[in-house]
């Protein structure tokens, strides 16, 4: 029996493991990949808005996590695969048929990026469809890229590889971009860049390696294909929320719905970080997030 068992070790599940053993909890982590920080593997530019620490990127930050929580005597296990979860019962039962009982659980799942679901998208992941502009910008250059989405995200990632391919086509379901006005006009006078609003790419085509999307346009009579070797996804993310569905309450984009005290629909049991919170997903958020669930399971359990 654990007081405590986390599901995730991003930043918000790190920073309630920690705070958990400072208010002496037991408590246990759970993680299926083969390391922690979850999305950080992620970001490649420099992290410049965490008050009090900067980091060339995503994975610099990431260690110094690790080397603060090394300190900690919280068990951690990663490759776990994960059965199934009772919330009511607190029960966590793992594909290996283990079964592990808790007092308290915490739910630090983080998010995904959300998938096309189109053929080809499974099939070139590594071989032309990229990870990211900063990342992988040097294999691209010369190259032909196309890329998907019409956020921040997408404007950003166009502007930083058209400074070294010939041509970047952007492609988005809308009749306007989401990004801010900073990126679109930016955008707008970059002659390396085309944007085809009311857009969608139907297919990914290539033999070992990207050579091709079909694109559907409104305007067209029928989807064209068009050359490309390297292909760019950023539509957005979506909550890791599949293990509690039908458990405790969601709203209608699968965030965990939370109170003030990181507590939901199911008492005891406790959502931080990014699975919980749509509107302003953070490093420093899910790092508060998780110090909060901590203090209140420890006043529950009457810890100091």
């Amino acid at each position: 029996m654990n007081d405590v068992v986390i599901i995730g070790a991003g930043p918000a599940g790190l920073s309630a493991a920690r705070w958990c053993d400072e208010l002496g909890l037991d408590t246990l982590v759970l993680e299926q990949s083969e390391g922690v920080g979850g999305q950080l593997s992620l970001v490649h530019n420099p992290i410049d808005n965490y008050l009090g620490l900067h980091a060339n990127n995503g994975a610099e930050l990431r260690e110094r996590f690790i080397e603060q929580t090394e300190t900690s005597d919280f068990d951690l296990w990663t490759n776990v695969e994960i059965a199934s979860v009772d919330l009511k019962a607190k029960r966590v039962v793992l594909k290996s048929g283990e079964e592990l009982q808790s007092i308290a659980i915490i739910i630090a799942t983080g998010l995904r990026r959300r998938r096309l679901g189109i053929p080809g998208e499974t099939e070139f992941t590594g071989r032309g469809i990229i990870e990211s502009a900063t990342q992988d910008r040097e294999q691209l250059a010369g190259k032909d890229v196309c890329i998907i989405g019409s956020g921040d995200a997408a404007a950003e990632n166009a502007l930083l590889l058209a400074e070294v391919c010939p041509t970047v086509t952007l492609v988005h379901r809308g009749r306007k971009m989401r990004a801010r006005r900073e990126f679109t006009e930016q955008l707008h006078t970059n002659h390396c860049i085309t944007v085809f609003p009311e857009s969608i790419v139907r297919r990914i085509i290539g033999s070992d390696h990207v050579e091709a999307v079909e694109i559907e346009r409104a305007q067209a009579i029928k989807p064209f294909q068009m050359a490309v070797q390297g292909v760019l996804i950023r539509i957005g993310f979506e909550p890791n929320t599949d293990l509690v569905r039908g458990q405790l309450d969601l709203d209608d984009r699968d965030f965990v719905i939370v109170s003030s005290r990181q507590e939901t629909s199911v008492t005891n049991v406790f959502a931080i970080g990014d699975v919980a919170n749509p509107l302003a997903p953070t490093i420093a958020g899910a790092v508060g997030a998780g110090a909060t669930a901590a203090k209140v399971i420890a006043s529950r359990l009457q810890k100091p």
